[in-house]
């Protein structure tokens, strides 16, 4: 099986704090990987590492490598801007811009120059649908973004990271501010998506977890303690920690 993202003997540091220590993960092209792990564990610093979203923070340092097809994006001659393009990122609350619905999917290729003005509509189109929002926005493109529902708006933000055409979906609890019905449809949406896309979500809820990964690891205060097929770590967890903290004893 391929790997998408290789992470080796990667580590990282905000100032002189250790966030993240010598991490080893491999991220299946085409799957489902949810990271799971109590509050502070260095799960979302994880995620941002992987596109490098931790640059902008000042005294922020890495170690190691994260290797995207073969070539590791730390490297000094990286374009930044690209790789953000090739990893998008959808956040833990819904945040569309101030802005119609058609202009939030739209502004991706309009700022990288990806679409002329007939293909965009076309564009917009193709990412709404991808993100099974198509038919509730479809008569109303030009309506404010933010008149739209928590779950939508969600949904609307996985529609503006696909527009661009990403080769990796980051996802930061997507769900934590949706109710039930409305995580589902991201959860049957995300399902959807694998079959074009390597996604990477973090997420406190085991049942998420459990139920829309086909990996999983586990952080615990900036360390992996334990990775591999999500049915095996929920199963038969081959370490102690993993075992108490997904029964709840511990976390």
């Amino acid at each position: 099986m391929q790997n998408k993202i290789e992470v080796s003997d990667f580590s990282f540091y905000y100032g002189d704090f250790q966030a993240l220590n010598n991490l080893n993960i491999p991220i299946r092209a085409r799957q489902i990987t949810a990271l799971i792990g109590p509050s502070g564990c260095g799960k979302s610093t994880f995620l941002r590492c992987l596109n490098r979203m931790n640059d902008t923070i000042p005294g922020a340092r890495a170690d190691g490598r994260v290797l995207l097809d073969g070539e590791n994006i730390y490297e000094a001659d990286v374009d930044v801007v690209t790789l953000r393009q090739r990893i998008g990122m959808v956040f833990q609350r819904p945040n569309p811009f101030p802005q119609s619905i058609y202009d939030n999917v739209a502004y991706g290729p309009r700022i990288l120059g990806m679409a002329r003005r007939g293909s965009l509509d076309q564009m917009v189109q193709e990412s709404l649908e991808a993100a099974s929002l198509w038919g509730e926005v479809r008569h109303r493109l030009k309506d404010p973004a933010l008149a739209l529902n928590p779950g939508q708006q969600q949904r609307l933000c996985i529609a503006r990271a696909i527009a661009v055409q990403p080769e990796v979906i980051l996802m930061d609890e997507p769900c934590s501010a949706l109710d039930p019905v409305a995580t589902l449809r991201v959860e049957d949406l995300m399902r959807q998506l694998v079959d074009s896309y390597t996604i990477v979500i973090v997420t406190h809820n085991m049942q998420q977890a459990a139920r829309a990964s086909d990996w999983t690891g586990f952080f615990w205060l900036g360390r992996l303690v334990e990775f591999g097929p999500t049915e095996a770590i929920f199963s038969s967890p081959q370490q102690e920690l993993t075992e108490a903290y997904i029964t709840g004893r511990r976390g």
